[in-house]
């Protein structure tokens, strides 16, 4: 008996969204996962089609010289979804495509109908929330694919392919294996690079002033700070010329040095204070708009301290979850609906009074935001809080800063009074500012974060004592404070983010995936929260500037992002565009072969860094110092991976350089062990060495230098003590088993019944007691499993969960004690059942599940090595054997014929 037809097969990105959709539409309907994108350019030389393996284009990806015609395979991992979709679309009437409603999710839409080649009608339903409404709304209210969007899409993958697969094999020739560029990837390297570059030619300069306490009467207290001297205003750090660390020669001020600024501490306080003048201003705060893809990225940076991919990871399951509204978009339009659930929970929560006056809308600053989608915001009309939804951890912290941002939109404006009083003392003014809130308004819920964290946030109160003009005030302190200018800032994600934004860089829906891709290929690296290039980045940069220059300018990126733009809106034809920037005398492909031949790898990997007599080059090993010598010969020293090239100083590359050529000095000999102890770099850091590595001897003892001592600080008894790490700090409570506190590749860390701990900064491996460590064990025992980013479904052997999780070293699938890591351009919201258990499976044949079958690997790795090395020895021993017998028979003959 035949099946019953279903009104329509329903097909969605992910399983988590299709589960939401599907319990809003009923058994009408089958909703399914295409898991992503079911059909891409090939990734691989093995995944290229036999038909066109020769082709000369095939590598591409992309026949150039057919109108630049993709050619589409579908990935091994799909062709099961594939099979599954097409079996659906059999018993349907009609296939509803429910993609996400931006260029991406048009196109996903677009190669399942070129797939599926369904013979009942294709509907598109588009949606921004996933909420029962809105779902009923959209699949009521069906549009036509959008062919624009498909073709701008496809001209971007196209356009990246192209420049990806052309570029990146020059780098591998020229710079280092396994780099890449990228359309707007090296751009963003660039950007960072310059900045670094910027912070290299900087010189500091040094400038004095006087901060004054003052007292007013009866008690009041402020602080000001000393602003002219004789009617000249005192030098402040933005009048000083960064390349040469001297005064501007446009600036008229007066520059106080030390000794200056202690002889006017002297005279002024022997002098009469009084108030000379007060100006008061107001000042109405308007709200912000609500959250864009990029603006939420920015704050969740700022205020969460949340990566790019993290934020963009955590909002989809946000969205797919109907807590919030689609998380790509451009757009800081808020509907009707929205508007009246922000302004009623603005009335019942915070009070009539904090309501603005009517209904607020933002227009969008972006030329091609899409005002017919929604800003990010709560989803519904309920505007429920995290806690009311259940939320907690990054989902329940990120949903709470939407909720705050959007209730904001539609609250009264915040008053402030700024008051600036200027002091007068003999020939010198000071002057203090205040700041007082009048009426909060929207500050009640919600306050912008800074990317400078020195500055004040806008609701922060700091109003001056009351005071008028000539009252008499009293100085309790005046205190010389030297002053040294700061280089520019390194970039945060938050502010790269900002930038790239500004000049017109990319998309915001690409950033996260463009932040994440520069530092798993290695030209960036995280310190703390700065994003600092590496000399890797600086060779790449160095190259793509000098040899392509027009593929790193910001203003060529930006006008590709523009016609982009313009061929979703329809108004230009994809193919003479591609043309243009892939032929002709100044394309693409004619600069890769007029370059490659030109392009001199020594001359690249080489860089000259100002006040540095060394040259540093690039190596295939890593970056290293390279200095000659009077006789022509060039000494060598490796340079540690945490050294950022803008902190190096010739004092550092000497020193490195003498370290070589000397080998390492031992800070003392070990009274017991009558061995020299070493302070030595490795890859992981500074660590301490025991004794020297011989070829036949035992492996020194080794152990990580903590990271808040310096190297140059270690005393011989702080090695010693270090040296014998692990230390037992006692038995514990309710186990009587031994508590140790060591350190080890991540740091310090207490350990009890295979349970680590991490040593919080603030406490001592060498010191901390047992009572501390007992309760680092007991809050890591109790601490709750980690969340996972994506569950994939229940293992077919045991029905044990299988998962995608985020790890410290980036995304990886989990199944029992098998962790597998995705690879690096694998995004985690593309991972199937079916891919995560081919990698579970590699991992286990490799021995990859637990320590136990690790260890017995290891061990049958060292008997087997035992074995080869016994069987030699006897192979050795015989072949010995075998010659001397034959020397004793030759020597026999010989005498016998000689008698």
């Amino acid at each position: 008996m035949a099946k019953k037809k279903v009104k329509g097969l329903v097909i969605v990105e992910s399983p988590a969204k299709a589960r939401k959709i599907s319990g809003y539409l009923g058994s009408d309907y089958i909703v399914l996962a295409s898991m992503g994108h079911v059909r891409d350019l090939p990734a691989g030389a093995a995944e290229i089609p036999a038909a066109v393996k020769k082709e000369p284009w095939s590598t591409l990806g992309v026949n150039v010289d057919s109108e630049f015609e993709p050619l589409y395979i579908i990935p091994k991992e799909k062709k099961k979804v594939v099979k599954e979709l097409k079996d659906a679309l059999k018993n349907a009437q009609e296939l509803i495509i429910a993609t996400d409603e931006d260029r991406e999710g048009e196109s996903i839409g677009w190669h399942l109908v070129e797939l599926l080649k369904p013979k009942v009608p294709v509907k598109r339903m588009v949606f921004s929330e996933i909420t029962k409404s809105a779902i009923q709304a959209a699949i009521d209210n069906p549009r036509e694919m959008d062919t624009d969007l498909v073709s701008a899409q496809e001209t971007r993958r196209v356009l990246d392919r192209l420049y990806g697969y052309r570029l990146s094999p020059l780098l591998w020739k020229k710079v280092a294996p396994k780099l890449s560029a990228g359309r707007v990837q090296s751009v963003a390297v660039r950007v960072l690079v310059r900045r670094e570059l910027e912070r290299i030619a900087f010189h500091s300069g040094t400038y004095w002033d006087l901060k004054a306490t003052l007292n007013t009467l009866p008690e009041g207290q402020f602080d000001a700070q000393l602003w002219t001297l004789g009617g000249k205003r005192i030098a402040a750090g933005k009048d000083f010329d960064e390349a040469t660390g001297k005064l501007k020669l446009d600036v008229d001020v007066l520059l106080l040095n030390e000794k200056e600024s202690l002889e006017l501490k002297d005279r002024l306080l022997k002098t009469d204070w009084n108030v000379a003048n007060i100006e008061e201003r107001q000042q109405v705060r308007k709200p912000y708009p609500p959250f864009t893809t990029s603006t939420l990225q920015q704050e969740a940076n700022r205020k969460l301290n949340m990566t790019a991919r993290q934020t963009m990871q955590t909002a989809q399951r946000l969205y797919e979850a109907g807590h919030i509204t689609y998380m790509r978009t451009d757009s800081v339009n808020l509907s009707t609906e929205a508007i009246d659930a922000a302004r009623n929970c603005v009335d019942t929560r915070y009070g009539h009074e904090y309501l603005s006056d009517g209904p607020r809308q933002f227009t969008s600053k972006s030329k091609n935001a899409q005002e017919a989608h929604e800003a990010i915001r709560p989803a519904g009309t309920e505007m429920k809080t995290a806690e009311e939804l259940g939320l907690s951890g990054g989902e329940g912290r990120l949903y709470g800063l939407i909720w705050k941002r959007t209730a904001a939109t539609q609250m009264a404006e915040a008053r402030l009074r700024f008051q600036t009083v200027t002091i007068a003392a003999d020939d010198a003014e000071f002057r203090a500012t205040g700041r007082h809130v009048e009426f909060p308004g929207f500050f009640r819920a919600y306050v912008e974060g800074t990317d400078d964290p020195e500055a004040a946030l806008d609701d922060q109160e700091s109003s001056l004592p009351p005071m008028k003009e000539a009252d008499k005030l009293r100085c309790g302190e005046l205190e010389p404070i030297g002053h040294e200018t700061k280089p520019p800032a390194r970039f945060t994600e938050a502010t790269l983010v900002r930038a790239l934004e500004a000049d017109g860089i990319g998309r915001p829906s690409t950033y996260a995936s463009i932040i994440g891709t520069i530092q798993d290929r290695g030209y960036v690296r995280k310190q703390g929260s700065q994003l600092v290039p590496t000399f890797t980045a600086m060779a790449v940069t160095k190259l793509l500037e000098q040899y392509f220059p027009n593929l790193v300018d910001y203003a060529f990126t930006a006008k590709m992002e523009q016609t982009l733009d313009d061929i979703s809106n329809g108004e230009i034809e994809s193919l003479p565009y591609l043309k243009e920037f892939y032929g002709g005398e100044e394309g693409l492909d004619s600069q890769v072969k007029t370059n490659e031949e030109k392009i001199d790898p020594r001359d690249i990997c080489t860089l000259d860094l100002e006040g540095i007599e060394s040259k540093v080059r690039v190596g295939r090993y890593g970056p290293y110092l390279q200095k000659e010598q009077e006789d022509g010969e060039n000494l060598t020293a490796s340079l540690p991976a945490e050294i950022s090239p803008a902190d190096i100083t010739n004092e550092m590359a000497e020193k490195l350089i003498k370290q070589k050529i000397e080998g390492p000095t031992p800070i003392g000999m070990h009274p017991e062990e009558g061995l020299p102890i070493f302070v030595l770099h490795g890859p992981f850091g500074y660590y301490m060495q025991l004794g020297e590595v011989t070829e036949d001897g035992p492996k020194p003892k080794r152990v990580s230098l903590p990271k808040n001592v310096e190297p140059e600080n270690v005393t011989l008894p702080l090695a010693m003590d270090l040296l014998s790490l692990p230390r037992t700090v006692g038995q514990h409570p309710e186990t009587d088993k031994v508590v140790k506190a060591g350190i080890g590749r991540f740091g310090p860390y207490v350990l009890h019944n295979k349970v680590y701990a991490s040593i919080p900064k603030e406490k001592d491996v060498l010191t901390i007691g047992l009572e501390d460590a007992v309760d680092l064990i007991k809050n890591k025992k109790v601490r709750g499993a980690a969340t996972p980013l994506k569950e994939l479904g229940p293992h077919p052997e045991d029905g044990e969960m299988v998962a995608v999780f985020e790890g410290r070293y980036g995304p990886y699938v989990k199944h029992g004690k098998i962790n597998a890591t995705l690879p690096k351009e694998t995004e985690p919201d593309s991972v199937t059942l079916e891919r995560a258990l081919d990698m579970i499976a590699e991992k286990a044949a490799k021995g990859g599940g637990t320590k136990k079958k690790k260890k017995k690997a290891a061990k049958k790795k060292a008997a087997k090595k035992k074995t080869t090395k016994k069987k030699a020895t006897k192979k050795k021993a015989a072949k010995k054997k075998t010659t001397k017998k034959k020397t004793t028979k030759k020597k026999a003959t010989k005498k016998k014929t000689a008698s």
